[in-house]
C-alpha cells in the first residue's frame, strides 16, 4: 500500500491519504480475525459476516468496473498526482451503483470493514472497524471536496439525488 499511496501520504490533504489508513487498519483487521473467518460457519454471526463481505465483494466489482467502462479514464499522467490511474476518469459517473451511492468503492471498504470485525467480535476489531470507518467517511467527505472542484456543478447536482454510502439512508 505504501507503494501504491506514497504521493498521497505526502498530500495529508487529498483523498489518498486518508484513504491508506483505512486501507491499513482493514488490513490489520483482516489479518487479526483471520484465523477465526471459519470457525462456527453457520452462525447468525458468520452469516451476517458474510453477508457483508459479499456486498463489498460486489460493490468493489461493479465500481471499478463502471469507473474504467463509463469514467474514460484517461491513461496519462493526471492532473493530480495523488489520483490513481483508474480514478483519473474524465467523465462523472452516475449509473450502475453509482446512481444510488456516490462512493460504492468506499461503501465496499465500509462493509468489508464490518464483515471482518464480525469474524471475530472484540474490542481490537470494533476499535479497528471504527477506525477504518472513520478514515473511509474521511476520504469520501475530502474527495467529494475534489470532485466539486473537478466536476463542478453536475457534481453538486449529483451529490443533491444520491446518498454517500448506503441507498437512501446515508
Amino acid at each position: 500500500m505504501v507503494l501504491v499511496s506514497w504521493r498521497s501520504l505526502g498530500a495529508p490533504r487529498s483523498h489518498g491519504f486518508y484513504r491508506f489508513f483505512g486501507f491499513e487498519l482493514l488490513f490489520i483487521l483482516i489479518l487479526l480475525n483471520a484465523p477465526h473467518w471459519f470457525r462456527e460457519p453457520l452462525s447468525a454471526r458468520q452469516l451476517v459476516s458474510w453477508v457483508l463481505l459479499a456486498a463489498s465483494l460486489g460493490l468493489a466489482i461493479e465500481g471499478f468496473r463502471l469507473l474504467r467502462s463509463l469514467g474514460k479514464p484517461v491513461r496519462e499522467a493526471p492532473r493530480d498526482a495523488t489520483l490513481l490511474p483508474f480514478e483519473n476518469t474524465m467523465a462523472l459517473v452516475t449509473s450502475g451503483a453509482y446512481r444510488f451511492i456516490r462512493h460504492p468503492l468506499y461503501a465496499s471498504l465500509l462493509a468489508g470493514a464490518w464483515g471482518a470485525c464480525l469474524k471475530h467480535p472484540s474490542v481490537a476489531s470494533a476499535g479497528l472497524a471504527l477506525g477504518a470507518s472513520g478514515f473511509v467517511v474521511a476520504t469520501a467527505i475530502t474527495e467529494e471536496r475534489e470532485n466539486l472542484a473537478r466536476f463542478g456543478p453536475a457534481y453538486a447536482a449529483y451529490m443533491k439525488t444520491t446518498r454517500r454510502f448506503v441507498p437512501f439512508v446515508f
